[in-house]
């Protein structure tokens, strides 16, 4: 084999017999390749399981949104039945328990990561040098047939663009590896801020208003009967199930290896989206005292007690903020003071940034000086 050097770009060309391999410092992934966050679902700080779903939210596995709508119950999971042999602790399962064999016209059931248009202006989208996509994963369900994978990019102004692919599921129980591409948009930018910029869908179930038209194959203004067209139900039966792993959008026309990042690396890009005081491994409302957050002070002349926080991580934008008492309460923090033990306040949220916010709790009436709170905080800046 030979290898030339080119000394202002690095590797020009690497030679191996008659095969020559030009210009591979143009094609060799720098930084972070695959745009989806946690895509091997090893991080899930909301808690391992969640049970009777029936509406759209963030549940299990973080950056993985489950989104219903009035089609069945559903519990989510994360499952560690995962494929052999391809390096995943984890998957994302979710799991039928209220059937729903006849669809409404609106209904929708999907897992969907929404990417910052901030994080993906490197696509190019909106010029002829647009960027192809292609996502891989892997996936194990009972329910055979035709699923729909959506890519949906929004503007800078009001409008969205979509593209989808139909895969199929052969064999039931079985763990299956799909890998679909999609060209790049050449004739729409996608915003540049920290809103949704472009958002993946695998369709678990579709109603008939998003399967009434032709699937959108190539990139083209939102329609939405285009959505979803050939889509399985997956709520048809309790005994239906799914399962993903290895959730890979990348640039380019090839699926490469998956890309598994340190743990401390995902969990930080976790934590720009969502973030607790709890120890990773307890899920928020548990009735713990492990990593209680506790602080001693002094009260204002309005008889408030203030407590700032800091984030690990700068969020995406300024978070809605959670409180829970020790014993899984929420809505409160328990505070101390002379004569007054164990007491209940609702804290109150000042100065909500995304690197930090501070708390208060009132105690009007009351005449103290020194007391002590505790209790445990979300922060929640998902897209």
């Amino acid at each position: 084999m030979t290898v030339t050097i080119d000394g202002t770009t690095g590797i020009d060309k690497v030679q191996d017999g008659s095969i020559v391999y030009a210009d591979l410092d143009s094609n060799i992934p720098l930084g972070t390749k695959n745009l989806i966050i946690n895509g091997n679902m090893q991080i899930a700080q909301r808690g391992t399981s969640s049970t009777g779903i029936t509406s759209g939210g963030y549940y299990t596995t973080d950056r993985i949104q489950f989104y219903v709508a009035t089609a069945g119950t559903w519990t989510m999971e994360q499952d560690t039945d995962v494929p052999s042999g391809q390096g995943f602790s984890y998957s994302t399962k979710v799991d039928c328990t209220t059937a729903d064999a006849s669809l409404g016209a609106n209904d929708i059931i999907q897992l969907a990561q929404r990417i910052e248009g901030q994080n993906i202006q490197h696509l190019k989208y909106g010029t002829s040098n647009a960027e192809s996509l292609t996502l891989s994963f892997w996936v194990k369900t009972n329910k055979t047939g035709t699923y729909v994978a959506e890519l949906r990019a929004y503007d800078a102004g009001s409008g969205t663009r979509i593209i989808a692919q139909n895969y199929t599921v052969s064999s039931a129980d079985t763990w299956e590896k799909k890998t679909l591409t999609y060209v790049g948009d050449t004739a729409t930018a996608i915003r540049n801020t920290n809103a949704d910029g472009l958002v993946l869908y695998l369709w678990l179930a579709a109603g008939s208003t998003f399967t009434s038209g032709a699937l959108a194959t190539s990139w083209q203004s939102y329609a939405v009967g285009n959505r979803a067209a050939g889509q399985v139900n997956l709520a048809d039966s309790t005994s239906n199930y799914i399962n993903i792993t290895g959730l890979q959008l990348e640039v380019g026309e090839n699926a490469t290896p998956f890309e598994n990042r340190m743990y401390s690396q995902e969990l930080a890009m976790c934590q720009r989206y969502y973030e607790k005081s709890y120890d990773i491994n307890t899920a928020p409302a548990t009735n713990t005292s492990k990593g209680l957050e506790q602080v001693a002070g002094t009260i204002d002349g309005n008889q408030n007690f203030y407590y700032n926080v800091r984030f690990a991580v700068p969020k995406r934008a300024n978070p809605s903020i959670n409180f829970y008492k020790s014993d899984g309460t929420a809505n409160t923090w328990r505070y101390d003071r002379s004569g007054a033990s164990n007491q209940s306040g609702t804290p109150a949220v000042g100065d909500n940034g995304d690197s930090s916010f501070y708390m208060r709790i009132p105690s009007t009436g009351a005449t103290w000086v020194v007391a002590t709170m505790a209790g445990f905080w979300t922060a929640s800046a998902e897209l």
